[in-house]
């Protein structure tokens, strides 16, 4: 007998064999898809630590339960897996699985991603949650979904400035400061009001003011706590009374990798990204109450933004900040139009 027929024999056995397997015998041959997180926050537990992490936790845990074990996951916080500047390409490609991550961190690449970190354009919670259902969310879902992203669970953080000298109250507080802000957009506002900028992810700046590279830094109220800014900050302008720093920090899933799962599986995934929806909103509204507490211990002056201070920062911002991501392509301009029109509605 030839090799090539012995051949033909055993696959004809092993496809025979399988066909009259039952079906609870042939799924439990099947391996689960174990799909990476990555994001770039201190790492924890689902009862403790950092609210991002611990939604990701949640989100492991609640989706291995409801697709029964189908799908499975692995956390790598702190940017053990990857920096946080290669997140977005590695989702694109299909490289990375999940990863909670700020959206304007894609900006280099894809301005529309701006719009989540666009200066004084989201002012309240309640407002940016809305973002959701509305015309600029439906039209942002689009833009990442051809960009080959898909958000699994909406979520936006308010944040603060944590100054290593005077409070960063009013625009003119930052002139002649290096200041770090999170975004194209931030850093021309800040421009706008004099300051350098520095550019740098959330889990450098903390390295970058004590070195005294960095003067002050705006961050979400989690940001200000997790990286422990506290230890070289003297200020802190807290998002208690508004803030015209307010961040879009999704979780989200490769397109690729999405299209890969069951219909049953999907659902999932989106149902329980949507559930802990609630969860993100809470905790960060905890923080911005809690962070203020966490510097006065450490001896920090703590002020809160007021009614007055936002509006000069709105201003500046409208007057070059939005204009310019609206004159950047087509979708940046509908973007901006749609989200000036949900101002307007609330």
């Amino acid at each position: 007998m030839s090799v090539m027929t012995r051949a033909a024999m055993s696959r004809r056995a092993m496809l025979g064999a399988i066909a009259t397997t039952p079906l609870w015998m042939q799924s439990a041959w099947a391996q689960p898809n174990n799909l990476k997180i990555s994001h770039q926050f201190p790492g924890g537990s689902i009862a403790q630590g950092d609210f991002r992490d611990r939604l990701c936790r949640m989100f492991a845990a609640d989706v291995e339960r409801r697709t029964r074990g189908g799908l499975k996951f692995s956390i790598y916080p702190g940017s053990t897996l990857m920096g946080p500047n290669a997140q977005f390409p590695a989702l694109r490609s299909g490289a990375l699985d999940m990863a909670l991550v700020p959206l304007s961190y894609a900006g280099t690449d894809a301005p529309e991603a701006n719009i989540g970190l666009m200066p004084g354009l989201v002012t309240s919670y309640e407002q940016g949650y809305a973002w959701k259902n509305a015309p600029v969310g439906r039209e942002l879902t689009r833009i990442l979904n051809e960009q080959g992203l898909v958000v699994v669970s909406w979520i936006w953080q308010a944040g603060g400035v944590a100054s290593r000298g005077k409070p960063i109250l009013h625009p003119e507080d930052v002139a002649g400061l290096k200041v770090r802000g999170g975004s194209h957009e931030m850093d021309r506002l800040l421009l706008d009001a004099g300051a350098t900028v520095v550019n740098m992810p959330s889990n450098e700046i903390q390295a970058a003011m004590r070195a005294g590279t960095l003067d002050a830094a705006l961050t979400s109220s989690t940001s200000l706590m997790s990286f422990r800014l506290q230890d070289t900050s003297r200020s802190l302008t807290t998002a208690r009374g508004g803030a015209y720093w307010f961040m879009f920090e999704p979780l989200m899933m490769s397109r690729t990798v999405f299209d890969r799962l069951s219909k049953q599986q999907q659902a999932a995934v989106m149902a329980v990204g949507a559930d802990l929806e609630t969860f993100a909103l809470r905790a960060a509204r905890a923080d911005d109450a809690a962070v203020a507490a966490v510097y006065q211990a450490t001896g920090a002056r703590v002020v809160d933004l007021n009614a007055e201070a936002l509006r000069k920062w709105q201003s500046i911002a409208r007057a070059n900040a939005w204009r310019e991501f609206g004159e950047r392509n087509g979708n940046c301009a509908k973007l901006l139009e749609l989200a000036e029109q949900s101002i307007a509605m609330i």
